[in-house]
């Protein structure tokens, strides 16, 4: 039976391993597309318009916002960034799912949109914020003054945990990986995302009112 899609958020703070997952969750099925964000500040090299971004001027941005285009949106050191809701209420009535890869701020926006019934929210805690330094150290990408500020940010991203349909505390990648794949498969089954449930169950009392 045909479904609709999801619209997965994935959250946590900057460590907690939300790229690590959202990548092992498009592996295992491709089909699972990301949504691809608008924004106003250029393209970098290589960066290609509709593939890694929508790049867009400030006006077009703020007429997107102004008659309700946009999912969600911030305003990020000096740029506009957002999620187009067009691509992605067709690719939902399509029967494909969207990965958001956001903050809480942009979660809860579109769990606040007319597409709220198709939103799977999930949140990623880390096992310790110990644990949670030592991975942002291990990266080796960062500052020390730059990892000092995500630690800081860390704590307003938790508090907003318990906003979320699921939380997993990512103590095991593998097993929350396995955790994860299980969430999805388990809410494309959801009723709200059959819809030929409805002209199934007619179909069933119609064969029950029909004289034997």
């Amino acid at each position: 039976m045909a479904r609709r899609g999801l619209l997965i958020i994935l959250s946590s703070p900057s460590g907690a391993g939300k790229s690590t997952l959202a990548r092992r969750l498009r592996d295992w099925d491709e089909t699972i597309r990301f949504s691809v964000s608008a924004t106003t500040r250029p393209p970098r090299p290589g960066e290609v318009d509709g593939a890694d971004y929508h790049f867009t001027d400030e006006a077009a941005f703020k007429a997107m916002v102004r008659d309700g285009e946009m999912l969600e949106h911030a305003h990020v050191f000096g740029n506009f960034y957002g999620s187009p809701k067009g691509p992605v209420s067709e690719a939902i009535e399509a029967g494909s799912d969207v990965l958001f890869d956001i903050d809480w701020q942009g979660a809860q926006q579109i769990q606040e949109s007319d597409l709220a019934s198709h939103v799977l929210s999930i949140f990623l805690l880390p096992p310790s914020i110990g644990e949670l330094r030592r991975r942002l150290e291990s990266r080796g990408q960062d500052t020390p003054e730059t990892i000092a500020r995500r630690m800081q940010r860390s704590w307003d991203e938790i508090s907003h945990w318990n906003s979320y349909h699921y939380v997993l505390v990512n103590d095991d990648l593998d097993a929350t990986e396995d955790k994860l794949k299980t969430i999805v498969s388990s809410e494309r089954l959801r009723r709200s995302q059959q819809p030929g449930l409805l002209e199934h169950v007619r179909k069933l009392q119609k064969e029950f009112e029909e004289p034997k």
